[in-house]
């Protein structure tokens, strides 16, 4: 850890080696000779700057600072701008990958910006919370000519520059939207998929309310991922320039209990319907002792500490449960999140347990790195098998158990077996479950006629239809927990669906909207 902190270097340390590098290469390409494959392989990666790890785990300020202008050009001329363009196929919204860092290789961010936004509204979002080394960066052809991945372009950084760039130079302009068709779509939930949809069908010229159950939007990018990994102002910029392209926001507003589905789309009078309301049930270890005082699911927890602001103290919405020895259960983004606020929100100790290795967490590589360099503790091949507290009903430790990995699962990874009589007590005094989340009943429950599966989720054909007329749904409540990308890309092709049956067909209004499909 010691080691990570020393080797960091500066912001300022970071540009002025890129700008010696842009000097070289604005030179070679000034004499008219053109950079070829090899002299871009060539060029180192450039490294994101970030704050120091002794200092920001003090802080909810932002942890990554963003490249520096020498640094995105640096890094934008590592692109090959290959024909076949195999880096757009790995991204779930087909974002024109090469045409928007070639914008950026000419100086020309706000072309590059606005290339991104033909078909990603969040570029600001998606750049700083996408695991884009599982998308469109694993299929980089630099990232395989260099067999490391973590040596492809840079995408969503590049991504996030020019999305920075624009709004901090008062550049942003919202999508152009159609003459009003005088139809109404209903969207369900203000997530990155409603978000997406909201935008796509607005641009239409159709009449969208966004109807949000919180009393802020945003969806998980509000409540679910903390501050220090995405600004708030920032999701609020993009909900911005939605209500400038006519959206209607409706907060406290739970579709399900304030107004039924039916009601929406019978009595109110919408057209169509896109349900985008998450998956927000927690999911718990179902060992004893679950109920003790000190025990949180991840989503109560970051939900009071991020929508309410838990870490202001003097400000704050809600109380906070004050922690000492902190223990998070779980090994992906939610658990990572979850042990860097917990370290934030004052702890003295955090460990995340989890009972497979390093090599199997699904967490991004750089949120495990970050949370290391922060100084918080990893114990693999653990899993509790109770929870154990004291008199007062408290929690005083965990009784965990160790385990080895076997054969791969169904996932592709080794599947971890429990040793037999390893089983040891752990001291801490709050233990916070990461396991993932399942579908939100609510919706389901008070909309008869939808379709859905075992596990809750609703069912969708390729273009997200559900099983009745007009109402159409994605993101976690279709996919289970996935990525803002992911949610987004379902958004989009929702929202396509909803602009082609809106351009068939005329008021829905006595159409009998709710009617299952054959």
């Amino acid at each position: 850890m010691s080691g990570l902190h020393q080797e960091q270097k500066s912001r300022e340390q970071l540009n002025e080696e890129a700008e010696a590098q842009l000097k070289i290469i604005l030179e070679k390409k000034a004499s008219g000779e053109p950079l070829k494959p090899k002299d871009r392989l060539a060029i180192p990666p450039q490294e994101m700057p970030a704050q120091d790890p002794l200092e920001r785990g003090k802080t909810v300020s932002e942890v990554a600072l963003g490249y520096t202008e020498a640094q995105a050009r640096v890094e934008a001329e590592r692109c090959l701008n290959c024909k076949n363009e195999p880096c757009v196929k790995g991204c779930p919204v087909q974002v024109p990958i090469p045409r928007f860092i070639s914008f950026i290789q000419n100086g020309d961010y706000k072309a590059a910006v606005d290339a991104i936004k033909e078909t990603n509204l969040l570029p600001a979002v998606c750049g700083r919370v996408c695991p884009q080394e599982k998308q469109c960066q694993l299929e980089c052809t630099v990232g395989k000519s260099l067999k490391d991945v973590g040596k492809a372009v840079a995408i969503g950084r590049l991504e996030r520059f020019v999305a920075d760039w624009e709004r901090e130079n008062g550049k942003v302009t919202p999508p152009v939207v159609k003459p009003k068709t005088g139809k109404r779509v209903a969207v369900i939930g203000s997530g990155p998929a409603g978000i997406t949809v909201a935008a796509d069908v607005a641009r239409e010229g159709h009449e969208v309310v966004l109807f949000e159950a919180f009393h802020k939007p945003g969806g998980v990018m509000v409540y679910g991922i903390p501050e220090f990994r995405l600004p708030k102002s920032i999701v609020q910029a993009e909900i911005d320039t939605l209500k400038k392209m006519g959206v209607k926001i409706e907060t406290n507003f739970l579709v399900g209990r304030t107004r039924t589905l039916k009601q929406l789309l019978e009595e109110d009078h919408f057209d169509a319907a896109f349900v985008g309301v998450g998956a927000g049930l927690p999911k718990f270890l179902g060992c004893p002792g679950e109920n003790l005082v000190g025990v949180f699911s991840a989503n109560e927890y970051l939900t009071r500490a991020n929508l309410m602001k838990a870490y202001d103290a003097k400000k704050a919405a809600t109380p906070i449960y004050k922690s000492k020895i902190v223990a998070v259960v779980g090994g992906g983004n939610v658990a990572m999140d979850a042990a860097r606020m917990a370290l934030r929100l004052g702890a003295e100790q955090v460990h995340v347990i989890y009972r497979r290795t390093l090599e199997e967490m699904p967490a991004r590589a750089e949120e495990v790195e970050h949370a290391m360099e922060e100084g918080i503790v990893f114990n693999f091949l653990r899993n509790p098998t109770r929870i154990l507290g004291n008199d007062q009903g408290r929690v005083i430790g965990m009784e965990l158990q160790k385990f080895e990995l076997g054969e791969p699962d169904a996932s592709g990874r080794r599947s971890p077996v429990p040793i037999q009589g390893s089983e040891y007590v752990f001291d801490c005094d709050t233990v916070i479950v990461a396991l993932g989340n399942e579908s939100n009943p609510l919706l389901v429950k008070t909309t008869e006629g939808l379709v859905v599966d075992k596990k809750g989720r609703i069912v969708v054909g390729a273009d997200q239809k559900t099983s009745l007329d007009a109402v159409y749904a994605g993101g976690d409540i279709v996919l289970g927990a996935a990525t803002v990308i992911l949610a987004m890309g379902e958004g989009r092709r929702a929202a396509a669906a909803i602009n082609e049956l809106l351009a068939k067909r005329g008021s829905f209004k006595t159409q009998g909207v709710l009617k299952e499909q054959p």
